[in-house]
């Protein structure tokens, strides 16, 4: 799913495009994409864009008149800039918005017909969109710390809950959790005030990094390699690969459709944190530590038969 430094370079590409052009046409090639239907879609067309900006991970593009297209991507949805008047042609070209300057094509790879557009009227109706979670980059230490110490739950969880922390999900929260070298199922509440200050710092550190490093690789172009693992990233997809400080095997615990990735020695003092299906599958021959797990990697190539 595209996360914050994503959505903010989607964001720039499109304000650079779209701001001050006229909504000539949109062209809906998936009736499932559109979530609302008041104001009906052809309510945009011949608008002016006044301006582009972000809901979390959500994309609003703002028409006259206080008009909101609110774009959502979810996990495989994606956007294109091509040239005017491209229609769309395949079976996961989900809606084309056509402008004298190009036509933007919204896409969804995949069944599962995840990522949405919903039209609202006025501020008051896009506010009531919005999660609520704490945008990171523009919040204190304080802030920080009151948000992430309002409830109990691991970090991973409080990172990725919308509701807590904006733009934030999986890929991110992998890379921040390593920055500040902290167990993605250690608890908000035992956390020290050493740790919150190393938390918040990699939170900030790690999202301006990515964004600035975004914004480099796309340059003028419109961003078309948009993907949750991507080279440079410490430990996220990057499961049995080197920690980049340590060279620690990177280590993961797959649950329901995400994934969470971490280095043993930098973040949880060599222990193995149980993945759920494994761990019922194993039981009691699970491997508590890394050099219990090196250990049983090192028996099971000495008995292998020789080629």
């Amino acid at each position: 799913m595209p996360e914050l430094p994503d959505v903010v370079v989607y964001v720039e590409a499109l304000q650079k495009r779209l701001r001050g052009q006229q909504l000539r046409a949109v062209r809906l090639n998936s009736p499932f994409l559109l979530r609302s239907v008041n104001p009906p879609l052809e309510e945009a067309c011949g608008r002016l864009v006044v301006d582009i900006g972000r809901v979390g991970k959500r994309i609003v593009i703002e028409m006259e008149g206080q008009l909101y297209l609110v774009l959502h991507l979810m996990i495989a949805g994606r956007l294109h800039w091509r040239k005017p008047g491209t229609p769309p042609t395949r079976r996961f070209d989900l809606i084309t918005f056509d402008f004298a300057t190009g036509t933007l094509l919204f896409t969804e790879a995949g069944t599962k017909k995840r990522a949405s557009l919903t039209l609202v009227q006025g501020e008051e109706a896009l506010a009531a969109l919005d999660p609520g979670g704490l945008d990171v980059l523009e919040a204190s230490v304080d802030q920080f710390r009151h948000r992430l110490l309002a409830s109990s739950h691991t970090l991973k969880r409080a990172l990725t809950d919308p509701r807590i922390f904006s733009g934030i999900g999986n890929s991110y929260s992998d890379e921040i959790l390593h920055a500040a070298r902290l167990s993605p199922f250690r608890l908000t509440s035992q956390l020290n005030e050493d740790e919150l200050h190393r938390l918040f710092s990699a939170c900030q550190g790690t999202l301006r990094s990515w964004v600035e490093k975004l914004r480099e690789e796309t340059g003028d172009q419109f961003p078309e390699k948009v993907t949750a693992f991507r080279d440079g990233m410490a430990v996220h997809g990057r499961y049995r690969k080197p920690c980049p400080v340590c060279a620690t095997p990177i280590q993961r615990i797959v649950y329901a459709e995400n994934e969470s990735n971490y280095c043993p020695k930098c973040q949880t003092q060599g222990r193995l944190l149980a993945d759920r299906a494994l761990s019922r599958l194993l039981k009691e021959d699970w491997p508590r530590s890394l050099e219990e797990l090196e250990s049983r990697i090192d028996s099971a190539k000495s008995q292998r038969p020789k080629a």
